[in-house]
């Protein structure tokens, strides 16, 4: 049996650290009907429920559970690339990760499942035998090919494994990034190195292929009026030059116009 809507009410409201007074103040309603919400003493019209994940933040997976917890229909699907009505956004993702080129460039889901590259990108992790359907969460621990090419893992696995826990905790947690979040704490027990000074802007990600080093910063992307979840989870990853030996590299290797 589902947990009912007040039961979910009361933990999102917690989790987002609200009083009922504060919930009720942003909601435009009174502390008490957040609280007779709560206690089922009052049921929420579906304008209601809205309104409450909107202010919570609530992410859309688990807005369609309220809804539903409250004897409403869903509002968000969770189409696929190959649907007619997500052909602009393939066409938005497939044009971003071209433009990109000679650099590298990856469209993945909230687990890090990758779902499109570009060249480079495939040339990339195509190395350590990485390629579209593959997680790279899964990659980070267990492709030894992938981690012995990170010279600097460790860095960047504290890195990923801050950046997991923040998105976990916003979605109200997640079993498959709990669950890496677990199993890469058995494997790696480091912590952040320090410093007297002050840190550098950013962490690259320094690849040793063979004769070539790479070393790359990364800039995620998202779709900022996302009404979908699939497309709510994609982010893009850019990858960009964090030198210029490397940005030479990668230019170095970009296919040769006959024009």
């Amino acid at each position: 049996m589902g947990v009912g809507f007040g039961d979910a009410l009361r933990e999102w409201r917690t989790r987002r650290r609200y009083s009922q007074m504060e919930l009720g103040f942003c909601s435009n309603v009174s502390a008490r009907h957040i609280s007779f919400l709560e206690t089922g003493r009052a049921r929420p019209s579906r304008g209601m429920v809205m309104r409450l994940c909107e202010e919570l933040e609530v992410p859309y997976r688990s807005r369609n559970t309220l809804l539903s917890s409250a004897g409403f229909a869903p509002a968000y699907g969770n189409r696929t690339f190959s649907e007619s009505d997500m052909t602009p956004v393939k066409s938005a993702v497939g044009w971003m990760l071209t433009r990109h080129e000679p650099f590298p460039a990856l469209a993945m889901d909230r687990h890090w499942r990758i779902s499109q590259m570009n060249h480079p990108a495939e040339n990339l992790l195509g190395s350590a035998g990485i390629a579209a359907g593959d997680s790279l969460l899964d990659a980070m621990l267990e492709n030894e090919a992938l981690r012995s090419a990170i010279e600097n893992l460790d860095e960047v696995l504290l890195h990923i494994r801050t950046r997991l826990r923040t998105e976990s905790a916003h979605v109200g947690g997640d079993d498959v990034l709990e669950d890496w979040l677990g199993r890469a704490g058995e494997l790696f027990g480091g912590e952040a190195s320090q410093s007297d000074g002050i840190l550098p802007p950013f962490v690259p990600t320094r690849y040793r292929l063979g004769d070539v080093g790479l070393s790359l910063l990364s800039v995620f992307s998202q779709f900022g009026t996302a009404e979908d979840i699939a497309l709510a989870d994609l982010r893009v990853e850019l990858m960009f030059p964090a030198d210029d030996a490397t940005r030479l590299t990668l230019e170095a290797m970009a296919p040769r116009s006959n024009s």
